[in-house]
């Protein structure tokens, strides 16, 4: 597997980041839990289809999207999980469900849930089940320019 797009494209831009590695993992509160972080301190992104129109939301490992509330504040009226062979071909660089929030590289629009701006870091997949890629929120917000949804993510239990 080559590079995978983000690396080159942070790489590029000068920026620096922290590489976090961990035992492979598949689900974000396995991948928090191996990352040693909390799993409100790991974004994960979930893709989804609104209006047919494939797009990312990002959110803390410790919410669920709640697809009403996505609905409601995107103007949507059908708003679907994207199923993974749906997605995955978008990701070449990418293991399947492991895609970093950096819709902006792929074409696609990114949502983002406002409870993640609380942290001044934002850490997430870096396109493999075993490597996180952590950055300053801010930072992340300049190179993606995500828009931006309350009330999105409901605290899982």
């Amino acid at each position: 597997m080559s590079e995978p797009r983000l690396q080159r494209f942070l790489h590029d831009q000068g920026i620096g980041f922290e590489t976090i590695h961990h035992a492979r993992a598949s689900t974000a509160h396995a991948t928090a839990t191996s990352a040693q972080l909390d799993d409100g301190d790991l974004a994960k992104t979930v893709m989804v289809k609104l209006d047919g129109r494939m797009a990312m939301v990002v959110l803390g490992a410790d919410r669920r999207l709640d697809l009403a509330a996505l609905g409601l504040a995107t103007g949507c009226e059908a708003v679907e999980l994207a199923a993974e062979d749906e997605f995955a071909p978008l990701f070449p660089d990418c293991e399947a469900g492991a895609m970093p929030p950096f819709g902006n590289l792929y074409g696609l629009d990114v949502f983002v849930d406002d409870s993640l701006s609380d942290d001044g870091e934002i850490a997430f997949n870096a396109g493999s089940h075993t490597e996180l890629i952590r950055i300053p929120f801010a930072l992340f917000e300049q190179l993606v320019h995500p828009r931006h949804l309350r009330r999105i993510g409901r605290i899982a239990h």
